[in-house]
């Protein structure tokens, strides 16, 4: 099961609730949805119009700008923005720093610790780890903390809220890693067909050197039928006679001639 996929069931609630909700209790409602266990996605609630009419009321609007940091932004904009932002209550600044860890892997898979601890603004490396194995319990991300090498390696994240006016970007970023995968693909086909082409000639090659060696142990075992079988001194045999001492026999004659 991928990740998050029951975090829209968990907004529910609050979209129902939102319905009825104006002014202060809508404000209200914002503070409730970010601080609520399990709820890590907040497009639809911000897409509302009872929340919308927020951000016209010069008393409410910060609470509206509040979701939009929630919905897509990190936990280090807060902090450029606190001044003009409603106070985060722990159970915020825990969500806003998992969300931020979500936005820091779309860009890369590898995060430092060095650059958690700053942007997140954690303590101690133990504090980040702590903070990085709610995450993983909560579903948030996949991923391994390499303590030797001070490094989170992300395997897989949940997905974000998409800020207006991002679609553009990501289908852009979408297109190139089509076009690079594609590239890819087709050097390794590339890749395949070399080998499947040099494999077909090993298996030629040997099936040639199969088939002469087959045929020299053909002749071979030709020759050796003419030849007779050997005898224990090594030597050929024909009708029953070892053909080194027939010729030691007709040697003597000869011998004895000379004399």
């Amino acid at each position: 099961m991928e990740l998050g996929t029951n975090f829209a069931a968990k907004l529910e609630p609050f979209l129902l609730i939102s319905k009825s909700a104006k002014g202060a209790a809508a404000a209200k409602l914002i503070q409730d949805a970010t601080s609520a266990q399990g709820v890590f996605v907040f497009a639809e609630l911000l897409e509302l119009p009872n929340i919308q009419e927020l951000a016209n009321n010069e008393h409410h609007a910060p609470f509206f700008s509040l979701l939009q940091v929630f919905s897509y932004r990190t936990y280090k904009d807060y902090l450029a923005n606190k001044d003009s932002l409603p106070q985060l209550n722990k159970a915020q600044i825990t969500k806003l720093k998992h969300l931020s860890i979500v936005s820091l892997a779309a860009t890369r898979r590898i995060l430092p610790y060095s650059l958690l601890l700053q942007e997140l603004q954690m303590p101690t490396i133990r504090d980040l780890e702590d903070l990085i194995i709610d995450a993983i319990y909560l579903d948030i991300l996949r991923g391994k903390l390499d303590q030797k090498e001070q490094q989170l390696e992300i395997e897989y994240t949940m997905g974000r809220d998409l800020e207006p006016g991002k679609a553009e970007a990501v289908l852009a970023a979408l297109k190139a890693w089509a076009s690079t995968t594609a590239s890819v693909l087709s050097a390794l086909d590339n890749k395949l067909a070399q080998i499947a082409s040099y494999s077909t000639a090993v298996a030629m090659d040997n099936e040639e050197h199969d088939r002469a060696y087959n045929a020299i142990l053909k002749d071979v075992s030709k020759d050796s039928k003419k030849r007779g079988p050997l005898t224990a001194s090594g030597n050929f045999m024909r009708g029953g006679v070892d053909l080194a001492d027939a010729m030691d026999v007709d040697e003597e004659p000869r011998m004895k001639g000379r004399k």
